[in-house]
Formats: C-alpha cells, structure tokens, sequence
C-alpha cells in the first residue's frame, strides 16, 4: 500500500506528479506549509522544505583524530601524512570482511555523514539494476517510453542503456566553476544554489530543457543523465526515488546509520549528486558489489549486472575523458572501469569522493575528501596514486 508520504507517477500526468497524493495545484512553500491543506504532509516532510538539521542518536565524537592505520603503514609509511595532505575526511580499507585500516580527521568521526557527490551516480546505478534484473526498465528501449514528457529534448531517440553509459551529445557543460554552466543551472533547479527568475521550477523541469544534437557513441559526463535514471524508476514504480534508493538499496546493506539525499522543491531526490553517508556504510555498498550483489539483508542486484558493471564499457569511446593515468580506462552503468592489470572499478565524486572496488585483493577501498578545487587531473593523479599504492601494500 503506498504510505501517504508517497507520491504517485502515472504517465500522462505532466512533468512530475503532484508533491503528494490530493495535493492542490499550489504546490507547499515557505508561505503555507503551516496551513491547512498542506500541514497534513508538510508536518511530516518539513525537511523537504525547511533546512533541517540532524540530531544524532550518537554521543559527538571526542576531539581529536580517529586512526587505524598500522597494518599499512609498515608498506606506505607516509601514508597518514598523503591522507593529510589531500584533504582526507574519512578513509577506511575493508578486504573481505575484516577491517584493515580506518583513518579519520580531526572532528570527523565513523558515525558522521559524508556528502558523497557523484558516488551518488553508482548507488542509483545498483537501484536501477534491480528494475531491469525484474524486468520493468529494458535498457534497449528508448527513454521516452518511460518518461513521454521528455519528447523533444536531448533524450528524444536515444536508449537507455546509452543513458546508463553516458554516450549521448547534449548541451551539458559540467564546469562546476563556471557561472554559466548548465551543471551550475541544474544545481540551482535542484536547490543546491540560489535560484535564478528564469530558471527551471525543479529538476524535472531542467531535464525537459535539455538538447543536443542527437548523436550517440561518445562518452560525454554529464550528471542530468543520472536524474533521468532516477525518473524512470519514479515512473515505473510510482515511487519516489529517496524511498526506491532506501527499500532496494540502503535497507538491505545492515547499515550503521540512515543515509540522506537532496531533494528539490518537488520532493525529486538529486540522485546524481546528493547523497550523504558514513565511509563504513559506503564500504557496504563496496563490498556487496564485490560479492556479486548480495549484501546482508539479501540480494540486491542480479550477479549479471554486477558482471557487466566490474567487466567494464568501451575505452574507444573515452576521447581522453578518463580521470587519471588510465589508458584503457572506460565507464559503463554509471561506473568508473581503470582498465589497468588489477581490474579496479570506482564511484567518482568531485572533491575527491571514492569508492575503490580491488577484485584481486576482495577488497573495498573508501576515501572521502574535500579537495580545494573541485575536478582537476592533478587531484585525481594523486587520489589514484595513493589508492593503487594502498592496493599494492594489500598484495604483501
């Protein structure tokens, strides 16, 4: 039965459904939430419209760094002091089930939360699998059998698949700096920053704003085709993505904590960027991939997907967009693939976000960080660098 914080999406009913089920058309907003009708969900969903904060279960963590690094350091002996010196937040070494090395900075703690970026991309990834491995999203198909309303964008003609492996030309600069940048534009939509007049009302309506040339083939990053997966799923299922992202994915991982996601003034969780979780929690996610999709509660993806994901796409299609000093690198459902002799596949976030899956040491590699810059190939150099020297000393 869908709860009442639900929000159906059958086709044919506009860019997005209502916010919620009996929803007027005035949508709830800082000047009415409090009022009748709207208080009957808003009093229940206020975070979706006020800033809110979380207060912790947990006791605050005691000043001063957390660190577990000795049965590494022996192989990288400056390895704490690398960890310091790119911003390192958080960092933990699982090889099978044990715990191998675990690092945090000062005033940062196991229990604390971690914006992942675009990590986010890989877990919505793991969810979306789960929809073709049941059979309601063929990836052969086209995006506008699922989603008509984005008729006429960059989306008219192209598959799903090409969608889960970013190779569609659209009018998409993801320059995070830049004022003008559609990346900055989307971020506004999704209420990540001040909006403008005439921006789009939500992300929906930013994905419908969206062209290009209509040219598939070649891979092109662009972190709206994440937010199309997303509505395809809220489409299919008649669920919204934070609930679909929470039932198929985080309450299957025996999490330590709840994860959160961003959402816009919809309701719309920003999938391609808005996650937050523990680095223990994130090494789950790691760790059921590396086990073929099973996790603690049970399978979350078919061994198949995982397969395909961790064998990896085309290099051929890369054009020299692959991060680092990875030749033969690819990307495909939403994955980084290195290419390199030791099969290393990793979610990706701006800001020095990783989740390093290691097949040939079974194990799962997190570093979550907060780099100066953004997205630069001198970070991404030194991020690699310190992972595969960790992978190395895993070896011994």
């Amino acid at each position: 039965m869908r709860g009442e914080g639900s929000a159906p999406t059958a086709r044919g009913t506009g860019p997005h459904p209502p916010r919620y089920p009996g929803a007027p058309a005035e949508q709830p907003s800082l000047d009415n939430w409090q009022e009748p009708p709207h208080n009957r969900w808003t009093f229940a969903h206020l975070g979706e419209i006020v800033p809110s904060a979380t207060v912790s279960r947990r006791a605050p963590h005691p000043a001063g760094p957390t660190s577990r690094l000795d049965l590494l350091t022996a192989a990288i002996p400056d390895l704490e002091s690398r960890l310091e010196r790119s911003y390192t937040d958080a960092f933990l070494v699982l090889r099978g089930g044990e715990l191998v090395a675990e690092y945090y900075r000062d005033g940062f703690a196991p229990h604390d939360r971690h914006l992942v970026m675009s990590v986010s991309k890989s877990l919505c990834a793991i969810v979306f699998g789960s929809f073709v491995d049941e059979g309601s999203v063929d990836p052969s198909q086209p995006i506008t059998r699922y989603i008509p309303e984005l008729a006429g964008s960059v989306y008219d003609g192209p598959t799903v698949q090409q969608l889960l492996d970013m190779v569609i030309a659209v009018d998409y600069s993801e320059d995070y700096v830049d004022p003008a940048s559609e990346v900055q534009t989307h971020d506004r939509s999704a209420g990540w920053r001040t909006r403008r007049d005439d921006d789009p009302a939500d992300d929906y309506a930013f994905l419908v704003s969206l062209r290009g040339d209509g040219t598939t083939g070649r891979f092109q990053y662009c972190s709206a085709h994440t937010d199309v997966l997303a509505w395809i799923v809220e489409r299919v299922s008649g669920r919204r993505y934070a609930e679909l992202l929470s039932e198929r994915l985080w309450a299957k991982l025996d999490a330590d904590r709840d994860a959160t996601i961003t959402v816009d003034t919809s309701g719309f969780g920003f999938a391609n960027g808005g996650v937050s979780c523990t680095a223990r929690d994130l090494a789950r996610v790691g760790r059921l991939m590396l086990d073929g999709g099973l996790a603690a509660g049970g399978r979350v993806v078919s061994q198949e997907w995982v397969d395909a994901t961790l064998a990896g796409g085309d290099p051929a299609a890369m054009d020299d967009h692959f991060p680092g000093d990875f030749p033969n690198g690819s990307y495909t459902r939403q994955w980084w693939c290195m290419g390199n002799d030791r099969s290393n596949v990793s979610a990706i976030g701006i800001h020095g976000q990783n989740l390093w899956l290691d097949p040939q040491t079974d194990s799962v590699v997190v570093k979550l960080s907060t780099w100066p810059e953004p997205d630069t190939e001198e970070w991404h150099r030194v991020q690699s660098r310190l992972l595969l020297d960790v992978c190395e000393a895993l070896d011994g």
